[in-house]
């Protein structure tokens, strides 16, 4: 799949389950900043897709994909939106080929030429046979994303397929690998592999004796469908940290009107872009588990930015700095954020919030939530009824929503901004549950 596709579909399914359908073809088009025509043809590409995924789903289920791309997000405790990583490596062509070589595979050890011979008996009519390089192309890209293993041995190398892990454990051990990785992938940043590996873990468990209800002892309900579309920037701008390389893309904000921009190749239908053209040198990612938000944090003309990971796109490398250099942005980094409650670079201001204990005997849920969360605030003052926190950050945009978490257990008393603020979000709130 194209990088260019692939950022499109992203942002494409990131609208479709925010609006869940609501907005009409031209609507929607319009807002992603592609034409009708892109915004169909997006359309039957992910419903092809979604239909070779979910091929052995149940019947009505596997129609529902069928017929529309727009599901319900909640009716499965699986991350639908995971499909799109399974399709992004591969060019539409390349999928039935690559599924034949890992069947064949899968059977025995084979050559390339054996390989080929299988998809020249195999394959449909209407798609190209391919020849001894597309093979071998093929098999060596396998073989460096780790699926594949050549065997030891002279010309011509025989391959089989990478599944020692699955083969040489006991279905019991299996299961306790599938438990421990489908705990971790629903519970820890990121999750992508760890939802791939288990999806490969359940697959193997079903092919043996295993009923679907003893693969699937715990139930999670992922809520936050953004984060995993976000990490397919991730590890490109984790490798680019790596490295001390600046890094380029286009840039979408959550203030502008449209989400994505297409790269128009035809000159007669060259339009201006919305976004902004950026260049920075990554110094750090982060993760907001408020939110479910990736951001990253870079050093650009002006300084230190910060990027909502959903609002890039087309991001490529660009040329790679000095040790000295990079370290000098960190540091800077590191002097803006040290009172960060998440990424915030504003004013450092005190915060001091009065917690009331709940009524009845231990354990004090307020108290311990306070201290597991309050990073390095501190309370200073406490008794029987109540404590008082305090903390310095910077500005209180970021902690606003957690102090206002607490509902009625905490009052804020210093600064009296906040405190205004907050009286005026509480107001709005107790008109709504106004008598009629």
């Amino acid at each position: 799949m194209a990088k260019e596709s692939f950022d499109k579909e992203i942002q494409f399914l990131r609208m479709l389950v925010l609006t869940s359908g609501a907005y009409s073809r031209q609507q929607f088009a319009e807002r992603l900043g592609i034409s009708v025509h892109t915004f169909d043809k997006t359309i039957r590409r992910l419903k092809d897709v979604v239909g070779a995924v979910y091929e052995q789903l149940p019947q009505e289920q596997g129609k529902q994909f069928a017929e529309s791309i727009r599901f319900s997000y909640y009716d499965t405790a699986d991350p639908l939106l995971l499909f799109l990583f399974r399709a992004k490596s591969l060019k539409e062509s390349e999928s039935e080929r690559i599924s034949l070589l890992l069947a064949a595979l899968n059977e025995q050890a084979r050559t390339a030429i054996e390989l080929m011979d299988v998809c020249s008996g195999a394959l449909p009519s209407d798609l190209p046979l391919p020849d001894e390089k597309t093979i071998r192309s093929d098999l060596k890209y396998l073989e460096e994303v780790g699926v594949v293993k050549r065997e030891p041995g002279v010309r011509p190398y025989r391959y089989r397929l990478r599944n020692d892990l699955v083969r040489e454990l006991s279905n019991e051990e299996l299961y306790d690998l599938y438990d421990f990785v489908d705990v971790m992938a629903n519970t820890q940043v990121p999750s992508v592999q760890g939802y791939l590996l288990r999806d490969g873990l359940k697959k193997a468990l079903l092919r043996g004796e295993a009923g679907k209800h003893a693969v699937e002892p715990f139930l999670y309900k992922y809520h936050y469908y953004s984060r995993i579309l976000d990490e397919a920037h991730l590890f490109a701008l984790l490798g680019a940290i790596r490295e001390r390389r600046r890094v380029r893309f286009l840039y979408f904000s959550p203030k502008t009107e449209k989400s994505y921009a297409s790269k128009n190749t035809n000159p007669l239908f060259e339009r201006e872009t919305e976004g902004m053209k950026e260049k920075a040198l990554p110094l750090q990612v982060v993760y907001d588990h408020q939110y479910g938000r990736w951001y990253l944090l870079a050093s650009g003309r002006e300084g230190i930015r910060k990027y909502r990971m959903e609002g890039i796109t087309r991001i490529e490398e660009d040329e790679p700095v000095s040790r000295e250099t990079f370290e000098e942005k960190a540091a800077e980094l590191e002097r803006q954020t040290r009172r960060s409650w998440l990424i915030d670079t504003g004013r450092p201001v005190t915060v001091r919030a009065r917690f009331y204990n709940p009524d009845g005997p231990e354990p004090n849920f307020v108290k311990e939530r306070v201290l597991l969360q309050g990073q390095w605030g501190r309370i200073v003052e406490e008794d029987e009824r109540s404590f008082l926190y305090e903390i310095t950050v910077n500005g209180t945009t970021e902690i606003k929503p957690w102090l206002r978490s607490f509902g009625s257990s905490c009052e804020i008393v210093e600064p009296a901004s906040l405190r205004r603020e907050m009286i005026a979000e509480w107001k709005e709130l107790a008109a709504y549950y106004e008598s009629v």
